[in-house]
């Protein structure tokens, strides 16, 4: 079976483009390698995804070629015990430090920034 369509069946990805787009980004491994979207993957092997930058190393249980429900796509696959704990690290270090850049206000300013600028100068 395809890598896109395993990822789109395991519910990774809303669409088999975006699990494409993502695997030719370089997001997508197994066994720590590079692949192409035609690669096909067999039960056992496992698959290193990055989202949000964010790794998660899972282990092909089964295969589907068609998208089910959530629980049937999480039977498809079994994220490795140390990849469940870096990352529950992870998220915890982004909850206590936020990104600085995501606190900028970005956009033209208001009119009422625009006097605020003025009333300082």
């Amino acid at each position: 079976m395809r890598i896109d369509k395993w990822l789109w069946a395991a519910r990774f990805f809303k669409t088999r483009s975006l699990a494409t787009d993502e695997i030719n980004h370089g997001r997508v491994q197994i066994e720590k390698q590079d692949v192409k979207p035609s690669r096909e993957i067999r039960i056992g092997e496992v698959i290193t995804i990055v989202q949000a930058r964010i790794p998660r190393a899972v282990v092909v249980k089964g295969l589907s070629h068609q998208r089910g429900p959530a629980p049937v796509a999480q039977q498809l696959y079994e994220e490795t015990p140390q990849s469940l704990d870096a990352r529950a690290k992870e998220m915890e270090r982004n909850r206590l430090s936020p990104e600085p850049a995501l606190t900028l206000v970005h956009g033209r300013p208001t009119k009422r920034d625009r006097r605020e600028l003025q009333r300082l100068r």
